[in-house]
């Protein structure tokens, strides 16, 4: 008999990250998912959305009551949930005065917003980014992220400069230096800087980084755009992750976990003195106002301020260090954790496995997870788990390590 892979791969055009599948799921549930064959695992990746864990009761609930209320809004015509959810996304601005929100399909979307923006606003078109990040799958937003594409994909958009990042070689100081001679190089001025205020591979940055390029932004008139796509709304143990740095961007672009883990949804927020192009589209899409996927972003809005997420995610990160340690000791095993708060890497050092080996020996241990990076990976659970939860999780670990 045929399987749901097999007529996965002779359907869908095949990429390197999302091809080969691994199995059809059917049924997902808090941190749980389970695939065809009765096989339930605990989800470590999530894709970074599953923050309120899958299929969570009170969304379900909220978009079964949006459906029979509107379930779609024409362009030029707004609706309750999509104002009410800028409203609260704005009230979580802070520093720079008031914020304009816009709303896109997709984090790679939010993020080619932010780089239309900066360049609306600034009168430049050149960007500055890390390379070996990543923020999306558009043309722009996929240039952000590599320095160098693959040939076969032809050139960049123009303007896109890329530095070392400080999670390289020469760290933070190399990623200033490189930066500063962008600035001193450009031939017609830099738009904006973007990164990620935490990397999504959960590399943390060194407390003065962030301050100090926004002074050299702040110095040459340019804009400092945070890619918040995997880490806002909590999980990194603030609800925006630049909070944890003492800065504050002209705008900031949330994904993945906005849309409650069942819709897509993605947001720029920006300082409203930005707003200076209201004769371009800026963000002109046919689902921008969704009044159904707006309803999920603001029900998840409300979930983590209501909840007090951000401080929970705290201290699920508390609690799985300090499992992860004990586990260390008792195996005689090296293992830690890299991340803020709830936003975490497994690293394994000595383990002796490729990546692509880890992920599958994690999956025989009963977790699903992803690659962050050499003998590391994700430790990505939602902020909904109980500690009982949590100690399960650990209990596949040392499993795991045991077997390593």
């Amino acid at each position: 008999m045929t399987t749901l892979a097999e007529r996965d791969a002779r359907v869908f055009l095949h990429q390197s990250s999302s091809s080969p599948v691994r199995s059809g799921l059917r049924a997902v549930e808090g941190m749980w998912i389970e695939d065809n064959d009765g096989r339930r695992l605990i989800d470590l990746h999530g894709n970074t959305a599953h923050l309120l864990g899958h299929a969570n009761p009170e969304i379900r609930a909220a978009l079964a009551r949006q459906l029979d209320e509107l379930a779609f809004c024409p362009r030029r015509y707004t609706n309750a949930p999509a104002v009410e959810l800028a409203e609260a996304l704005t009230a979580r601005w802070s520093g720079r005065g008031e914020a304009g929100v816009l709303f896109a399909p997709s984090g790679s979307d939010a993020i080619e917003i932010a780089m239309r923006l900066a360049r609306a606003a600034t009168g430049r078109f050149e960007t500055v980014s890390l390379d070996g990040s990543f923020h999306g799958s558009g043309f722009g937003a996929l240039g952000l992220s590599e320095a160098v594409l693959d040939p076969r994909l032809g050139p960049h958009l123009p303007g896109l400069q890329h530095v070392a990042p400080y999670w390289g070689e020469g760290g933070a100081e190399r990623m200033l230096d490189g930066l500063r001679q962008a600035f001193a190089t450009s031939a017609t001025g830099i738009s904006a800087v973007i990164a990620e205020a935490v990397r999504s591979n959960c590399h943390m940055p060194p407390p003065q980084l962030w301050p100090e390029v926004r002074r050299v932004c702040d110095d040459h008139g340019a804009l400092l755009i945070f890619d918040e796509i995997p880490s806002g709304l909590g999980r990194a143990g603030r609800f925006f992750a630049f909070e944890l740095f003492d800065v504050q961007p002209d705008i900031a672009v949330l994904g993945k976990s906005l849309g409650g883990g069942v819709l897509p949804l993605a947001a720029v927020i920006a300082d409203r003195r930005l707003d200076v192009a209201p004769d371009l589209d800026i963000g002109h899409y046919t689902h921008e106002k969704n009044p159904m996927q707006a309803r999920a972003g603001l029900t998840t809005v409300q979930m983590v301020l209501r909840d007090d997420l951000p401080t929970r995610a705290v201290e699920i990160g508390h609690r799985l260090a300090e499992g992860i340690a004990e586990i260390a000791a008792r195996t005689g095993r090296p293992a830690g954790l890299r991340g803020p708060a709830a936003l975490l890497a497994l690293e394994l050092p000595g383990c002796g496995l490729a990546t692509a080996e880890l992920v599958a020996r994690c999956r025989d241990a009963g977790l699903s997870t992803t690659g962050k990076g050499p003998q590391s990976v994700g430790l990505s659970l939602p902020l909904t788990v109980s500690d009982t939860d949590i100690d399960e999780v650990l209990s596949r670990i040392e499993t795991l390590i045991a077997r390593l």
